[in-house]
């Protein structure tokens, strides 16, 4: 539609249907090009080409189509290749197949597909196949969103919650903030059968000073390298690697998060010991 002036170009596609029918309409009524062109504010040439396609297909060749690839086409890993990254994250842990980690994240689910396919994806577009799977984020890596009596998601969400006690000999206390996957109903029914072994701590909504690990994040930023940037992904990644690696031989500075004003009500609440 580049070739309408003044307003008509920034009108909605339904409304350049109409603009487009109309004008044809007027022509196959006797109407000339050039008094079409000004009635309705576009270009002769906009003219001839609606004319043309109307003479060529009829009036459907007039009507508004749905814009860019139907979903689907031109994707990297075919619907069986899916269907097994999706199958081996329902059934297996990270580490289960040679990655590091108990949980999923998208970063984890990208190495999976590079090990299995050797195909490299951003996490972005691991993201949109983990989506149209079923696969959404949440509690540090994606879940699976329900869609009926009793799904695959489901199914993954009550598997996810069984290993996070098995790692610790007593109950967890995870904080957690207000997304919705750690409110549904998978969660919450899970939790009213197991709680002696798991229990979650909300954040009030926007309160980052409340979260321990916005510190984490701070201390993260402030300890890279000032003189030696980055120049990609695998060598920021690397360099916050070992970061955590030199806080996991430093526990004095990980307390040191729970010294503050905001945050001493991880140990007064409960007196955990460090």
């Amino acid at each position: 539609m580049s070739d309408l002036v003044g307003d008509a170009r920034h009108l909605s596609p339904s409304a350049q249907e109409a603009l487009r029918l109309r004008a044809v309409a007027a022509l196959v009524a006797g109407r000339d090009r050039e008094g079409v062109a000004a009635v309705f504010g576009v270009s002769l040439k906009a003219v001839d080409m609606w004319w043309a396609k109307w003479e060529a297909c009829g009036w459907d060749a007039l009507v508004m189509r749905p814009r860019g690839k139907p979903v689907g086409v031109h994707q990297v890993l075919g619907e069986a290749e899916q269907a097994a990254v999706r199958q081996a994250v329902l059934d297996h842990r990270p580490c289960d197949v040679g990655l590091g980690g108990q949980l999923w994240t998208r970063r984890l689910v990208g190495e999976l597909i590079t090990k299995l396919y050797r195909v490299r994806l951003t996490e972005p577009g691991v993201g949109k196949y983990l989506k149209r799977s079923y696969l959404v984020g949440g509690l540090d890596g994606p879940v699976v969103r329900s869609g009926g009596p009793e799904t695959p998601g489901m199914a993954f969400k009550r598997l996810r919650l069984d290993r996070l006690p098995v790692h610790f000999d007593r109950k967890v206390h995870l904080v957690v903030d207000g997304h919705s996957a750690h409110r549904s109903k998978t969660v919450r029914d899970w939790l009213a059968a197991h709680p002696d072994d798991v229990e979650l701590h909300f954040l009030p909504p926007c309160s980052p000073e409340l979260n321990p690990d916005e510190l984490v994040n701070a201390d993260l930023k402030h300890s890279l390298p000032k003189q030696h940037r980055s120049r990609n992904q695998a060598e920021l990644a690397a360099e916050a690697r070992r970061f955590f690696r030199r806080r996991q031989r430093q526990p004095h500075i990980v307390r040191g998060h729970f010294g503050g004003p905001t945050l001493r009500y991880v140990l007064d609440e409960n007196q955990l010991s460090f």
